[in-house]
């Protein structure tokens, strides 16, 4: 695989675990991603859903402990997992916040400064990413989902939103519903975006569906417990927007789960159950 560094790979469930890195021309720096290859990739390329990681994550959180091999396994899907930011940027007050700067990409492409050089993950991860998956890996791009967590979910909403056509699945757990409502998303749109509240909306869930945006069938799992579920991630919100516009959803409420992956554990054989049946066509 020219220009993809190779940081480590572990035999899983038949398949192979690994773990990557190359050269991003859009961020400008070297970029990690995860890849999960089921065994039915040795007879040739098998559908991938992308797995979007949350705040103070990075490409190996979910691989690690979402327990989804097994299930990927099952059904031949490929799981990529991204990195959540770029890292290594020299800019100081990057590490200032957890719920901004490195960890939390937000997956969109910064357009302020000093982020706008680096913080380009959205053309990382629908421009590039899939190009270097295609020339190195088993991976058939025309057949894709994508799943996120938390960030991750905003990322999975918003991405198939923006980009019709890409995903023929998607789906989330305890996403961040309306960004440009909760303060997550408000000091990230403010620190990435500015303060123009018409850029906000273009990366926010609610508002990309008011605004005619649609997707295939969005499956929406939620904790009852989470401890973000009132004041940043607002899934009634999403609800409603679902409703007005007559975007497909199915939001599925958990009694007395909260917002972990324990939770994702628990959840995440359905979704890539979804995933699957949407991808074998």
């Amino acid at each position: 695989m020219d220009g993809v560094k190779t940081l480590e790979e572990h035999r899983c469930f038949g398949g192979v675990q690994g773990f990557y890195a190359h050269a991003s021309p859009a961020v400008g720096l070297r970029m990690r991603f995860g890849v999960y290859l089921p065994p039915q990739a040795a007879a040739g390329p098998c559908p991938v859903v992308y797995c979007l990681a949350g705040l103070t994550c990075d490409e190996q959180t979910f691989a690690i402990k979402a327990g989804a091999q097994q299930h990927a396994a099952r059904y031949g899907l490929v799981l990529v997992t991204p990195d959540t930011s770029p890292r290594n940027t020299g800019i100081a007050e990057a590490d200032a916040d957890w719920q901004f700067g490195h960890g939390a990409g937000f997956y969109l492409d910064a357009t302020r400064e000093p982020y706008a050089r680096h913080w380009r993950m959205e053309t990382w991860l629908m421009e590039e990413l899939p190009a270097v998956l295609a020339a190195g890996f088993a991976v058939d791009g025309e057949r894709a989902g994508i799943l996120g967590h938390s960030m991750g979910g905003h990322g999975a909403l918003t991405l198939a939103l923006r980009h019709p056509g890409r995903f023929r699945s998607v789906s989330a757990f305890a996403p961040i519903c309306a960004p440009s409502e909760v303060p997550w998303g408000q000091n990230a749109f403010e620190g990435y975006l500015g303060e123009d509240r018409s850029a906000w909306h273009e990366h926010d869930a609610v508002r990309l569906i008011a605004g005619g945006a649609r997707a295939p069938l969005l499956l929406v799992d939620q904790g009852t417990d989470d401890q973000f579920l009132a004041t940043q991630l607002r899934p009634e919100r999403l609800e409603e927007a679902c409703a007005a516009a007559g975007q497909p959803l199915t939001l599925r409420r958990h009694a007395g789960y909260d917002h972990g992956y324990f939770f994702i554990a628990s959840f995440v054989s359905e979704h890539l159950a979804h995933h699957a049946a949407a991808l074998r066509a």
